[in-house]
């Protein structure tokens, strides 16, 4: 008898201990809202992915942006010569704004 509870009392113990590392091992769930990106990642995406993104998006962008005056005024002249509007012209302008010259 003393045989089988011991038997038992470690099964017991085995299950606690494997149980312990499982939930330990679970990861975490993931959060509703997605890690925010930072401006400088989102700039080096590829110019056909900047039409994809949101108004406050580019909008944070253009602000960022505006502060390079010469640069942002260059930038908006050639897409405006380009007669360029909406998202084809947040592509043009990601790209003119990321460029190295």
């Amino acid at each position: 008898m003393s045989f089988v509870r011991s038997a038992l009392l470690s099964v017991a113990v085995v299950g606690l201990v494997m149980s312990g590392e499982v939930l330990a091992q679970t990861p975490a769930p993931e959060s509703s809202t997605p890690p925010k990106e930072s401006l400088k990642a989102k700039v080096e995406a590829k110019a056909e992915d900047v039409a994809k993104w949101s108004q406050k998006e580019w909008n944070k962008a253009k602000a960022e942006w505006a502060k390079e005056k010469e640069k942002w005024s260059d930038c908006q002249q050639k897409s405006k010569d380009q007669k360029l509007t909406g998202r084809k012209s947040w592509s043009f302008l990601a790209s003119c704004m990321t460029s190295s010259t």
